[in-house]
């Protein structure tokens, strides 16, 4: 049993698009792992672009997210550590996703399984010629930064997308909220988010350092890569009184007291 995802219109009419569209798709289809869904052939006509892939019965994160509200911290780390594993796979093969949502994040086996969907789909798509709108909303909520302002973008962007996923399930909500695209945009550039304990006290001190530490607005002070942070969660499954000291913490210019 398959699925088969065709391109839609608007995109198949551009000769750039198509020409990146496929360059890129023949390389995204040679993902191979369990938490990503499979792509099996990639068709090409004059009429007709289209995806063969993996049919998957399950339902979203972002379903689960809302059936749940708040998940357990083990239960976050456990889907999170999936997500990673997927975005270690690709990005060792120079496959960043771009658009990593809980929209686009099955799970299945009942729901103990991730299986991260449109891997590298996004990559065709530049973010610096999207104008930002309304249409755009249930990306902005998760998008970095340097997305947001159209920059160039590597493995740290889906990085930031992991962070706020697992912000979201820890505390039923998203760091940023408002009524329109532009405007999450934009606290996505300029605000912090409140810190996840203070909406939700039950969360350890160690993994809300991980969490903030994948949403650093400066790409260079957030993890590095999947692996890195894939490290640090594996040393707080291990030990979960565990803290991390991360310089970002620390006051660079104190208060002086006269």
């Amino acid at each position: 049993v398959i699925a088969i995802k065709i391109l839609k219109k608007e995109f198949a009419e551009s000769e750039e698009f198509l020409r990146r569209f496929r360059n890129e798709s023949k390389a995204i289809a040679v993902l191979s792992h369990p938490n990503i869904v499979k792509i099996y052939d990639v068709g090409f006509s004059d009429k007709i672009q289209f995806i063969i892939m993996e049919y998957i019965d399950g339902i979203t994160l972002k379903e689960y997210i809302e059936n749940e509200r708040v998940l357990s911290w083990k239960d976050a780390v456990h889907f999170v550590t999936q997500i990673l594993r997927a975005l270690q796979h690709a990005h060792e093969r120079g496959i960043v996703h771009r658009d990593i949502k809980p929209q686009n994040i099955i799970l299945v086996d009942g729901n103990e399984t991730v299986k991260v969907m449109d891997f590298g789909i996004a990559h065709v798509q530049n973010y610096s010629t999207i104008t930002i709108s309304d249409k755009a909303i249930g990306t902005v909520h998760y998008i970095s930064p340097e997305q947001a302002r159209g920059e160039r973008t590597d493995e740290k962007t889906d990085i930031y997308s992991v962070g706020v996923i697992l912000y979201e399930m820890l505390t039923g909500q998203l760091p940023f909220q408002a009524e329109s695209a532009v405007s999450v945009a934009i606290m996505q550039l300029q605000r912090e988010p409140q810190l996840p304990t203070e909406i939700n006290g039950s969360i350890p001190l160690g993994l809300e350092q991980i969490t903030m530490h994948a949403m650093q607005k400066n790409p260079e002070r957030r993890y590095q890569s999947a692996s890195e942070m894939l490290c640090d969660l594996g040393a707080f499954r291990k030990d979960p009184s565990l803290t991390f000291d991360y310089s970002y913490f620390v006051d660079d210019s104190p208060t002086i007291f006269a």
